[in-house]
């Protein structure tokens, strides 16, 4: 998840504007970049009149460039350090495929005679007017004009970054279905050539198949030995059967072996009861360790919050997971514990999973629960997303929240945490009137913006906003 980002800079320039200040701009720039951490590629300053885009063939040279340097650039950065010429602009830009970063420079209080006055303040919509007649999507920030070298455009390079990589990880993203809907939850349903509008593949594969290749592996076959040898690491088995992590480590290479062949993206997993009933383990910590390493995993075949997952995995770049919206924290009408039998990753937890069995599965069928894992979730910033696929569309929410300190009772079962969300109970009376299920994707910080600039400025998706 931790790609290095890299992005294309163009910069504007007009005729009767002081062109000798792209040429300042090129080199803020670059170290802007440089600065966090960035990559970039550019064209070579020398083929334009100062290094800038303004004449129609200066904006067809730049798509030609672009276009030649096709897949080796995540997101556009179109700078404007003087007012910018909007046909240059949108010829060079209209078919860049990728996120376009608006970026102008502000004019500074006695630097407003001719040779240093910018005007970039009102060149910005010129640009941005012009793009919209198009049908180009691009991103603004705030503030609306902010120079390169200061820490609001390293905050603005960051957001960015995340809306880039939240876009392109998602228009073509490949989901692993692994069981039919659990009979339970209709709730869970999805609509599959929804999801294909959006550039989402879903791969399914049928229980049975799996159940029948985990059968097929012996106990000290070296992929078996070495999943056992991992999860012994990532969590603590002091309390399980040699037996049934042998079971847990081969259902594990099998789900394995799915997401290398199929190149899947993220996975949802019918987690019960055939799992307990065959196999005679829960699949929780195998779902844990694939959120902790990176490949989106969420439980009860719920698709709509894999989608949210991956989003969120992909803006933050860290680990995400799907809880349930499960208790009241007593009187307080702002928190809520958040819930999971144990596909929670350990780096949302406060300490190492503990492997045990299953609860529920316990009480009417002894032996069967194996494998879930149990913890708290460490207080921290985040974001709540859900989705929803309904005529035709995929719907979507994100808010913000926190997990807190706040004890919750060590009898308490599962992986969980306390989360104190600002009003709350309006927020829930719109998830219940809008269709939203009883789970809810989480991902460490805040990102509801980016989300929301990705999902619906470049990503069509429709927006349901709860706050």
């Amino acid at each position: 998840m931790k790609k290095d980002m890299t992005f294309a800079l163009a910069f504007a320039n007009r005729g009767f504007m002081p062109g000798e200040l792209v040429y300042s701009a090129r080199a803020d720039m670059i170290k802007a970049l440089a600065d966090g951490g960035y990559d970039y590629i550019a064209m070579d300053a020398e083929l334009t009149r100062y290094g800038g885009i303004e004449t129609r063939e200066e904006g067809l040279l730049y798509a030609k460039w672009l276009k030649e340097h096709e897949g080796e650039y995540d997101g556009v950065i179109f700078s404007m350090p003087i007012f910018a010429d909007e046909n240059g602009a949108i010829m060079a830009l209209q078919d860049a495929g990728v996120p376009i970063l608006m970026q102008a420079y502000p004019d500074e209080i006695g630097k407003m005679d001719f040779k240093h006055r910018r005007d970039a303040f009102c060149g910005k919509f010129s640009v941005t007017d012009v793009f919209t007649q198009y049908n180009v999507p691009f991103t603004v920030l705030k503030p609306h004009v902010v120079h390169p070298l200061t820490e609001k455009f390293q905050e603005n390079l960051r957001d960015f970054a995340a809306i880039c990589r939240v876009v392109n990880g998602m228009k073509r993203c490949n989901i692993g279905c692994i069981g039919a809907r659990t009979t339970a939850f209709k709730t869970v349903r999805f609509d599959e050539i929804a999801m294909q509008k959006y550039g989402i593949n879903v791969e399914s594969f049928d229980l049975s198949e799996l159940i029948f290749k985990v059968k097929k592996l012996s106990d000290d076959d070296q992929a078996v030995l070495g999943k056992k040898k991992r999860f012994e690491a990532y969590s603590d088995f002091s309390n399980v059967s040699e037996e049934k992590k042998n079971t847990l480590s081969k259902i594990a290479v099998v789900i394995d072996q799915y997401i290398e062949e199929y190149h899947l993206d993220a996975i949802a997993l019918r987690c019960w009861n055939e799992m307990e009933e065959i196999l005679r383990v829960c699949p929780c910590v195998i779902l844990s360790e694939l959120n902790n390493r990176g490949i989106t995993a969420s439980c009860e075949i719920d698709m709509c919050s894999a989608i949210t997952m991956r989003a969120m995995a992909l803006a933050s770049m860290e680990p995400t997971t799907v809880l349930d919206w499960n208790n009241n924290y007593g009187d307080d009408e702002n928190k809520v514990i958040l819930f999971h039998c144990g596909p929670v990753p350990n780096s949302l937890m406060t300490d190492k999973g503990v492997v045990t069995s299953h609860k529920m599965f316990e009480k009417s069928d002894a032996g069967s629960g194996c494998g879930t894992c149990e913890g708290r979730i460490k207080p921290a910033d985040i974001t709540i997303s859900n989705c929803q696929t309904k005529d035709g569309k995929i719907i979507v929410y994100a808010s913000e929240a926190r997990f807190t300190e706040d004890l919750i009772e060590q009898e308490y079962f599962g992986c969980a945490g306390v989360c104190e969300i600002p009003n709350m109970q309006d927020k829930m009376i719109r998830l219940a009137r809008g269709g939203f299920k009883h789970h809810t994707s989480i991902g460490l910080g805040h990102m509801k913006d980016v989300l929301k600039e990705a999902f619906t400025t470049y990503l069509g998706y429709e927006w349901v906003d709860i706050d």
